[in-house]
């Protein structure tokens, strides 16, 4: 019964790595990382940075097989299975939620992770053994407040509202605390007219703005942890007959909608997330603690060697063109 379940379990594997859009080994040429990147589920920026690992892996001669989720917990911890017993030596890891972090690591046993895209706690972190490979959130979030501070530097008061991602998810956490705490620290009165998780979703962010119109409280900007919820925001600005140019909406991300909207005049900034960056990092971190060594020399490492920063940059009419 074992035997079957394994093999079951082996040719999942191998469908998903299909089914991922990015499956299959690199070229050996004899490197001695053999990683296995199992992602939380498949949207358009992380199988950017899927297809980034991918080409970093091939560039570098060693095997990277990727598996999707899809959501499922189960599902990622049998991936993680598999590379105990399949032979890998480093996992990737996107996790579908960090609250499993302690049981991915006992999983793994002696396998090093490297965390991408949703970040542990820090006390779940060790230098050269669990790592995480990102963004700073904190800073997407205190970019956009520098820009609505600048904007609407005539104001003594502004009235905010903000859209959040996944509750628990570091990107939701990280983004909300930075703009609050740049926002909190200008001196200006901050009142936060709206907060809810509207979960990366346009529709439910939508959704959530036309309910916040029917309320006629003031507000002077838009503040989404993503550009997916701030198009929705957009959206239901010119359904409503909200004048854009009058009410900043600011995401996260930079993806080819956001970047559109910003050229058109709807969306007012938002900032770039290195996709292929973080992709591109996670493998040289692999690479590195492949066989038991140390990712010290890794560019972007953070002091106490936890983690691998990947640099958020701001975008708005300015320069958008660049990041499209």
């Amino acid at each position: 019964m074992r035997k079957r379940v394994a093999l079951l379990l082996a040719s999942v594997l191998c469908l998903c790595t299909v089914l991922a859009g990015c499956g299959g080994s690199a070229s050996s040429g004899g490197g001695k990382a053999k990683i296995l990147f199992t992602v939380s589920s498949m949207d358009a920026f992380r199988q950017t940075l899927a297809d980034a690992a991918q080409s970093a892996a091939q560039e570098n001669g060693v095997q990277l097989d990727v598996v999707d989720a899809e959501g499922s917990i189960e599902a990622q911890v049998a991936h993680i299975k598999e590379a105990v017993s399949g032979g890998y030596n480093v996992i990737l890891c996107a996790p579908v939620s960090v609250d499993t972090t302690v049981e991915l690591k006992a999983t793994a046993g002696d396998i090093p992770i490297v965390f991408v895209n949703s970040c542990p706690a820090d006390k779940y972190l060790t230098a050269d053994q669990y790592m995480y490979v990102g963004s700073d959130e904190n800073t997407a979030g205190q970019f956009q407040a520098e820009y609505v501070l600048d904007k609407l530097a005539d104001k003594d008061e502004l009235n905010v509202m903000i859209l959040k991602g996944e509750r628990g998810h570091s990107g939701t956490v990280g983004r909300t605390k930075g703009v609050k705490a740049a926002l909190e620290a200008s001196g200006k009165t901050i009142h936060y007219v709206f907060e809810d998780y509207a979960n990366w979703d346009a529709q439910q962010a939508s959704d959530m703005f036309e309910v916040f119109l029917k309320t006629g409280q003031p507000l002077d900007c838009v503040l989404c942890n993503n550009d997916t919820m701030a198009l929705g925001v957009v959206e239901a600005c010119k359904k409503n007959g909200v004048d854009l140019s009058g009410l900043p909406v600011l995401g996260v991300d930079a993806t080819a909608d956001g970047c559109l909207a910003i050229q058109n005049g709807e969306m007012a900034f938002t900032v770039y997330q290195s996709a292929t960056g973080q992709g591109e990092a996670a493998v040289q971190a692999a690479i590195a603690l492949a066989g038991g060594g140390s990712a010290k020399k890794v560019d972007g490492i953070s002091e106490d060697g936890k983690y691998v920063w990947v640099p958020f940059e701001k975008v708005d009419s300015g320069n958008v063109s660049q990041y499209q």
